[in-house]
């Protein structure tokens, strides 16, 4: 049994023709309707036309007398060239091109002869950009080919005329229009310039912000978080020691971390609101403050059996501020880890620049093989050692490892160059290994 074939359906949805092919659906956009103001010029030009036509007035081609009633026709044909003169190029300009021949050669209308010459106009402002190059071209040849046939045929008189009427018809409109093109498109240009550039200026505000707030979460992390270790380690304590002399030790303790904890954030509030786009903080601490530091970790860590030794073998020199401010908030935190996660034993803190080379910081501690309870927050520490050894273009490793002596320590890494440095993120090479830092 044989089905008769059938169409494919046809399903019109907002505007669109779908036509259903094999299974497919291929959608063809609507024909754009023709624009307000271009409507407006097709009826004032038929209008124009007709009452031309019904006066009787003449035009240099018409002999002197009334237009023939045929002239019509082209005016028509050339009105409906108006109202495609946006939507379809160069179509437009085709159609009115032939309603021009017929127009001259039937004694014209002078509205016609306007309309040509807005549709040329058009043609070079509103269609492709081929058409836009080739029509001045063609008018100019036009133009010149006119004038020199008349000329031959006819006489200077009707030549000069031929030539006024092909330079206002269609070299002039299409020379207005490449004119009038270029500047539109220039605006284009400049009005997508300042969107690119106002675009860069948010991101580049944007990424401002960002490194802004890393470098002030580093900083208050570095600067607070290890006196809020001490306090919780010593309040801890306190808890559960029945010893008075014990306890008003840790509660002296914890008052000393907790004012020079206040210290520091009084620094930085007066910082964040005083500074006028400095890089660092002015009072930032350097290497020469690494006795005070180790010495400020060893009291707290002495009731733990955890010792601190510093060894700082660098052939001397100041070095950069902003390697000398990562070494010490780098010591600073693993001091800080050590004396939380540590087990009884030596700390040791490694400084070497050995023959001018990069700062090669080492901070190694004895390893408990078990994990500690996790902190809520706890990795922070880690995450901003990381940040600033890349922020230098350096290297960081943190993790177990196997020592001289065949012991496992913990070691935390990291070798920053003294010279040449990204001064953006992004250039080093930083890699974690097992227990994180608070």
């Amino acid at each position: 049994m044989y089905l008769p074939l059938r169409a494919p359906p046809v399903v019109r949805r907002h505007g669109l023709r779908r036509d259903v092919l094999d299974g497919g659906v291929s959608v063809r956009p609507p024909l754009p309707r023709p624009h307000r103001d271009d409507v407006l010029i097709a009826v004032a030009g038929l209008l124009g036309g007709l009452a031309q036509w019904r006066l009787g007035l003449p035009t240099a081609f018409s002999g002197g007398g009334r237009p023939p009633a045929l002239c019509l026709a082209p005016l028509v044909a050339m009105c409906a060239a108006e109202l495609l003169r946006r939507i379809a190029q160069p179509w437009a300009l085709w159609v009115a091109t032939a309603a021009l021949a017929v127009d001259l050669a039937l004694g014209s209308l002078l509205a016609t002869l306007l309309m040509f010459g807005d549709v040329v106009y058009a043609a070079v402002l509103y269609g492709p950009s081929s058409t836009a190059r080739r029509v001045p071209g063609v008018g100019v040849l036009l133009t010149a080919a006119g004038t020199a046939t008349a000329l031959l045929v006819q006489g200077v008189p009707e030549a000069l005329t031929a030539g006024l009427l092909g330079g206002l018809v269609w070299a002039g409109p299409a020379f207005t229009g490449v004119v009038v093109r270029d500047h539109r498109d220039r605006a284009v240009a400049e009005r997508l310039r300042a969107e690119q550039t106002a675009l860069l200026a948010e991101m580049d505000r944007v990424q401002a912000v960002t490194a802004e707030r890393a470098r002030m979460a580093r900083e208050l992390h570095d600067v607070v978080a290890n006196h809020l270790s001490a306090i919780a380690i010593h309040a801890t304590a306190a808890q559960s020691l029945d010893d008075r002399a014990a306890t008003g030790q840790a509660l002296a303790v914890i008052r000393e971390n907790s004012v020079q904890g206040l210290a520091e954030m009084r620094r930085l509030i007066g910082l964040l609101r005083g500074s006028e786009g400095e890089e660092e903080p002015s009072a930032a601490p350097t290497l020469d403050g690494l006795d005070a530091l180790v010495e400020h970790a060893r009291r707290h860590g002495a009731a733990g059996g955890v010792s601190f030794a510093l060894r700082d073998e660098r052939p001397g020199g100041p070095l950069p501020a902003p390697v000398e401010l990562a070494a010490y908030r780098i010591i600073q935190e693993a001091l800080t880890n050590a004396l939380k996660h540590a087990a009884p034993g030596e700390v040791s803190v490694r400084l070497d620049a050995a023959g001018g080379g990069p700062l090669t910081v080492t901070v190694t501690s004895p390893y408990q093989g078990r994990p500690s309870p996790r902190a809520p927050g706890s990795g922070a520490g880690l995450i901003g050692m990381r940040e600033r050894v890349g922020l230098l273009g350096g290297s960081f490793s943190a993790g177990p490892v196997t020592g001289r002596d065949g012991r496992t320590v913990w070691e935390v890494r990291a070798v920053l160059p003294v010279h040449g440095g990204p001064a953006a993120q992004g250039g080093g090479n930083s890699n974690s290994r097992g227990r994180k830092g608070a």
